[in-house]
């Protein structure tokens, strides 16, 4: 009869998280590598079909360095990027899709994919009805950055907006307001112009975006969104472009994106 108690336990490789907690988002480098796009990627790797130095992952957000783990995606290991890492200042037009699936219509990498030979994704969102400043890159660590709060790159909007302007609707605007079951951050509203036909121009700096916040933010205040740009992302602005222009950042402006910034007042949108 054998002894159970001199067997060695086998360890669980199905992991529900990666141990690099500053690591990049797992489903960003599936996507970025252009295994799939990020909505399948999270699909494959809930599914189990993806590990990590052996570990089955099973949450698509798990950190990961992809210079130094074992990523297999089916038990094919990804391979390394050759890559040059390289980021744009992209002023995006309205009618854009901001992800890597075409599958719902033209997007910012369709745009992207006739100049550069990287495969450049979204940094962060804007929505197919807004414009303005998105940047686009192949850098995980400047994504992990600019998508994370504590690194303090506040986001200027300029919204032209419908309705009876009245101080009781712009002190709403700048109040903890209560979107989809949460309470926004307090939000920067400075009135730029105000119309005599009930079209006016307001501008929204945001320490944080949620999904059509400032358009869902107008709706709760009776005003009806005309148009919305992005103006304006930490230190960097849209000047002198119009939609569709792009520009390579400096490897000043990224050394300055990527150096943790303490929380000031918003600025004014005029300076």
């Amino acid at each position: 009869m054998k002894n159970d108690s001199n067997k060695t336990a086998r360890p669980d490789k199905r992991q529900n998280a990666s141990a690099q907690p500053d690591g990049e988002r797992l489903q960003n480098v599936l996507a970025r590598r252009g295994v799939a796009s990020r909505r399948h990627a999270a699909e494959m790797i809930a599914s189990g079909e993806v590990t990590v130095n052996g570990n089955v992952i099973l949450e698509p957000g798990a950190r990961v360095d992809p210079a130094q783990d074992d990523i297999r995606v089916g038990g094919k290991r990804l391979a390394r990027s050759t890559e040059s890492l390289r980021t744009v200042l992209l002023y995006k037009p309205r009618g854009l899709i901001c992800s890597a699936d075409n599958s719902r219509g033209d997007t910012v990498c369709d745009l992207m994919r006739r100049h550069f030979a990287e495969r450049l994704v979204p940094v962060g969102r804007l929505d197919k009805d807004s414009e303005g400043l998105l940047l686009m890159s192949n850098d995980g660590e400047l994504t992990n950055v600019m998508t994370h709060p504590r690194y303090g790159h506040t986001k200027t909007y300029i919204a032209r907006v419908a309705g009876h302007m009245e101080e009781s609707k712009i002190a709403l605007l700048r109040s903890r307001m209560e979107i989809d079951g949460y309470f926004i951050n307090p939000v920067e509203v400075e009135v730029l112009k105000v119309g005599r036909d009930h079209t006016h121009k307001l501008a929204f700096t945001l320490t944080e975006g949620r999904n059509r916040q400032i358009r869902k933010m107008c709706s709760l205040a009776h005003f009806v969104v005309l148009s919305l740009t992005r103006v304006r992302i930490g230190p960097l602005k849209i000047v002198n472009m119009q939609p569709g222009e792009w520009r390579e950042l400096t490897d000043a402006e990224i050394r300055f994106l990527k150096k943790p910034l303490v929380l000031q007042a918003p600025r004014s949108a005029r300076s």
